[in-house]
């Protein structure tokens, strides 16, 4: 998955005449990392696959795998993007948008888990707990979320996931990019 990931980034990022230096000026990532990232030798969080597609200018789908989601209602098959990352699990729930004005996935924490390295990026984010309990930091402060609850803030401030419990956490993300 890291190399056809690493590919994806390479091929968008020659299409749109980018070098390897501007995309690491618009993102804040090192030359190395973007690097090592398109050869398949580094793995990337959501988080900085959303800083890479607004410097390619694409929707973060674009970095996703399709793969068969369940069944609808009607008994067709859905279609959903998945990505795993330091063993944390996204679900794309909106694919086949090039741009979308936000963007919402599932997320699926193992015991330890966590999102990776706090982060901030325009825009906001909503976070629903559908099972497990939930650690958001925010801005230095801890929400302690279990199902059926849920929290909203701004991007722009520092924010990481967490799950500090025994069992699997699961939640719906929705964040938007108010930056576009």
């Amino acid at each position: 998955m890291n190399r056809s990931l690493g590919q994806k980034i390479k091929s968008i990022r020659k299409d749109k005449q980018k070098t390897l230096k501007q995309v690491a000026e618009q993102t804040g990532f090192s030359i190395s990392f973007l690097s090592q990232l398109e050869r398949g030798k580094s793995s990337a969080t959501l988080e900085s696959l959303k800083k890479i597609s607004v410097a390619l200018g694409v929707s973060p789908g674009h970095f996703f795998e399709e793969e068969a989601g369940g069944q609808a209602e009607d008994g067709n098959m859905i279609m959903a993007e998945r990505i795993a990352a330091y063993g944390v699990h996204y679900r794309n729930l909106a694919p086949g948008f090039s741009a979308p004005d936000f963007m919402p996935m599932q997320v699926s924490l193992e015991p330890g888990q966590n999102g990776g390295q706090p982060i901030t990026h325009a825009g906001q984010e909503f976070v629903y707990v559908l099972e497990g309990t939930l650690t958001v930091e925010v801005g230095g402060q801890l929400s302690v979320l279990t199902s059926g609850q849920s929290l909203f803030y701004d991007a722009g401030e520092s924010h990481y996931w967490y799950n500090r419990s025994d069992g699997r956490t699961v939640f719906l993300c929705i964040s938007s990019d108010t930056g576009k």
